[in-house]
C-alpha cells in the first residue's frame, strides 16, 4: 500500500509506530545535518526529518534534492519532535525516515502553494488542478460536498426522489439563448442543453412522481455579468397536489436545516414582502434586509418648489445613512462620483445634514428651508447624525441607482456581516414584463407560471396588473432560489402562450408535447429550484461563486485551463454538415 496513514493523522499516541506517507512535497528546511521535509496531501501536513547521525548518506542527499510539489512515499518511525508546534494538528511528533520513494518529480509550480499565494487569478484558473492543492479552494470543495449532501438528505428524508433528466433537448424560449448541439445523425438538426428542466420536471409530475429533486447542471449562453457562470448547479425541485403556502413551508425548512447544519444558526421568521413593497422600499426585487437604509418617496415634500430637477422628475427618492453626518465633504463628493459612474448612471446627486442641533444643511439649501428639511428627515427615518442622500428622475432607473448606492454604503460601513443571515421571501411577482424596445410582454418567470388565482381575465383587459403565483427566496441581498406554481392545464396554458406572441402553431410546435401531457389528467403542481453555486457561497460567507466551482470559466465564458470553447476541424464540420460563415477579421 502507498501509505497506512494521511498526513493530517498522526499523533503522540503513535509515537514509536512504524508507518508509510504518501503526499507532495510543501517545503524543505536544509541544516545541512539535518534535513526537514513537510509532507502534505489533503488531510494535512506531517514533518519529516533526515538526520545525518541515523540517515544513511545516500538518503541525506535525496532529501536534499527534494523540490516543491514532488509526489513521495516515506516509510520511517513516528518520533516525538523537539520543537512542537501548537498550530498544526501533527505538531508534536515527527517521521525519522527510514526509505523514500519519489513517485513523480514536480516541475517549479508557476506560483506558490500556499494559503496566501503570488498567484492573480488568471494564472491559477489556467493551473486550477495545482490551485486545488492548496487549502482554501480545496476547503471550499470540500464545503460544496457538505452543503450537496445536507441538501441530499433533507429532501430525501422528506420524501423526495432524484430524477435524472436529458441534457440534450429540444431549443425553447426561456429568456437566455440556448446552447446549441449539432445531431450527425439528423442532418441540420440540433439539440439544446437545458437552461433547466422545467417541462421534463412538470411531466414527472404528469407521471405521478409526487415530490422531485434534481441536483442538476444547465446552460445558458448569455453575456456574463459579474459572477456568472455559462453553466451553473441548481436543487431542482417539484411537487404536486400543493399551493403556493406548502412550497413556502418546505423550502424554508430545507432553508433553515442548512443554515443549521452547515453554519450552526438557528433561524426564526422568513418575512414575506410583495414584489411592489420591495422595488419601492429597496429599489430591486432580493433586497438585504440585514441593515435599514428604507426609501423614501420625496415627491410630496420636494416638488413645487423652485428646484426644476425634482419637479421635471417622475420619482425623488432618498434614504438615511446613520452616523452620516460624519462623512466630509471629500468623502460625499466620493459618493456623488460614484453614482456618477456608467455603472451606476445618475447625473447626480443632493444630500442634505442632519445636525446634532436639530438644524439640517443640504447641497441644496437655496431652494428649500429648514422645515422643508425636516420634512425629509421624517420620510426618510433620518435621525440628529445621520445623512440623507437623494437622487431623482424616471422611477425604475432612480430606483435601480439608489439600490446600488445602498449596498455601497452599506459595504462600506461594514454592514453586510457574512456571518449573520437574513432570508425573505418575495411574492406577487408581476406575471408579465413589457419589452419598452418592442412593445410586447414577455413572461417574468418562464411561460408555466400560473397567474394568481381568478387574475387570468385580466391578461385580456389589463395585462400588465397580472400577478404570478411565483416566489424568490432572497438570502442577504441575493436571490437563492426562485419557483411558482405552474400552470397545469391545456387551455390556460394555450391562453398564456397566446398573450406572449405564440401563434398556434408555434404553441404546438414548441410546447406540443406538454400540452399534449396535461390532457390526461395532470395534477395541479409547482416548485422551486435553488442556485447551488450561490447559496454555497453565501452559505461559506465569501461573494464569488467561482472559488466553489472546481473548473469554473472565467468572465468571457472560456476555460483557459482546456483552452475551450475552440474551433473544430473541418473534417468534424463536414460530418456534421456545417459550413461557417465567420466576417474577416
Amino acid at each position: 500500500m502507498y501509505r497506512t496513514h494521511t498526513n493530517g493523522e498522526l499523533r503522540a499516541s503513535h509515537i514509536g509506530q512504524e508507518v508509510t506517507l504518501s503526499g507532495w512535497v510543501q517545503k524543505t528546511r536544509n541544516k545541512g545535518f539535518m534535513v526537514w521535509v513537510d509532507l502534505r496531501d489533503r488531510y494535512g501536513i506531517t514533518q519529516l526529518i533526515f538526520d545525518e547521525e541515523r540517515t544513511p548518506k545516500e538518503m541525506m542527499e535525496q532529501a536534499v534534492h527534494l523540490g516543491r510539489e514532488f509526489v513521495i512515499q516515506v516509510k520511517g518511525t513516528v518520533i516525538e519532535r523537539e520543537s512542537k508546534n501548537s498550530n498544526m494538528a501533527t505538531g508534536e511528533i515527527e517521521i525519522l525516515v527510514s526509505e523514500v520513494t519519489i513517485l513523480n518529480k514536480s516541475l517549479t509550480p508557476p506560483f506558490t502553494i500556499e494559503d496566501e499565494t503570488d498567484g492573480g487569478e488568471d494564472l491559477r484558473m489556467k493551473y486550477r488542478y495545482l490551485d486545488i492543492r492548496r487549502n482554501p479552494v480545496r476547503e471550499n470543495l470540500i464545503f460544496r460536498h457538505k452543503v450537496s449532501m445536507a441538501v441530499r438528505n433533507y429532501l430525501s428524508a422528506e420524501g423526495f426522489v432524484d430524477v435524472e433528466t436529458p441534457y440534450l433537448i429540444k431549443s425553447t424560449p426561456e429568456g437566455a439563448r440556448d446552447f446549441v448541439v449539432p445531431s450527425r445523425m439528423n442532418e441540420g438538426q440540433f439539440y439544446a442543453l437545458p437552461q433547466s428542466p422545467q417541462t421534463f420536471k412538470q411531466l414527472l409530475m404528469v407521471g405521478g412522481l409526487d415530490k422531485y429533486f434534481q441536483i442538476v447542471k444547465c446552460f445558458r449562453d448569455e453575456d456574463l455579468r459579474a459572477d456568472r457562470q455559462p453553466e451553473f448547479t441548481q436543487i431542482d425541485c417539484e411537487m404536486a397536489f400543493i399551493e403556493q403556502e406548502d412550497i413556502l413551508n418546505m423550502f424554508e425548512g430545507l432553508t433553515r436545516h442548512l443554515l443549521k447544519e452547515i453554519n450552526g444558526v438557528e433561524i426564526g421568521e422568513f418575512p414575506r414582502m410583495q414584489y411592489d413593497d420591495a422595488m419601492a422600499k429597496y429599489g430591486n426585487d432580493k433586497p438585504d434586509i440585514r441593515f435599514g437604509m428604507e426609501f423614501g418617496e420625496l415627491n410630496a415634500v420636494t416638488q413645487h418648489k423652485d428646484f426644476g430637477v425634482f419637479n421635471n422628475a417622475e420619482l425623488v427618492v432618498g434614504i438615511a445613512v446613520h452616523g452620516g453626518n460624519n462623512y466630509t465633504r471629500k468623502e460625499i463628493d466620493n459618493l456623488i462620483d460614484w453614482v456618477r459612474r456608467p455603472q451606476v448612471g445618475a447625473l447626480g446627486m443632493v444630500y442634505c445634514r442632519c445636525n446634532e442641533d436639530g438644524t439640517f444643511k443640504s447641497s441644496v439649501d437655496k431652494f428649500y428651508d429648514q422645515e422643508d428639511l425636516a420634512k425629509w428627515a421624517e420620510v426618510t427615518g433620518a435621525k440628529a447624525g445621520d445623512l440623507i442622500c437623494v437622487l431623482s428622475g424616471d422611477t425604475n432607473k432612480v430606483r435601480a441607482q439608489l439600490s446600488a448606492l445602498r449596498m455601497e454604503l452599506a459595504e462600506r460601513l461594514g454592514l453586510r456581516n457574512p456571518k449573520e443571515f437574513a432570508p425573505l421571501w418575495v411574492i406577487d411577482f408581476p406575471l408579465l414584463e413589457l419589452d419598452e424596445e418592442t412593445g410586447h410582454y414577455h413572461a417574468m418567470h418562464h411561460p408555466f407560471t400560473s397567474p394568481k388565482p381568478g387574475q387570468i381575465e385580466m391578461l385580456d383587459t389589463n395585462p400588465g396588473e397580472v400577478k404570478a403565483n411565483a416566489y424568490d427566496l432572497v438570502l442577504n441581498g441575493n436571490e437563492i432560489g426562485g419557483g411558482s406554481i405552474r400552470i397545469h392545464d391545456k387551455e390556460t396554458q394555450a391562453i398564456m402562450l397566446k398573450h406572449l406572441g405564440f401563434s398556434d402553431e408555434e404553441a404546438k410546435a414548441q410546447f406540443g408535447f406538454l400540452m399534449d401531457a396535461f390532457e390526461y389528467g395532470a395534477p395541479p403542481h409547482g416548485g422551486l429550484a435553488f442556485g447551488l453555486d450561490r447559496l454555497v457561497s453565501i452559505l461559506g460567507g465569501q461573494e464569488t461563486i467561482r472559488d466553489f466551482i472546481a473548473f469554473p470559466k472565467n468572465n468571457r465564458g472560456r476555460d483557459v485551463m482546456i483552452d475551450a470553447p475552440a474551433p473544430l476541424d473541418q473534417e468534424q464540420l463536414t460530418e456534421l454538415n456545417l459550413k461557417l460563415d465567420l466576417p474577416l477579421k
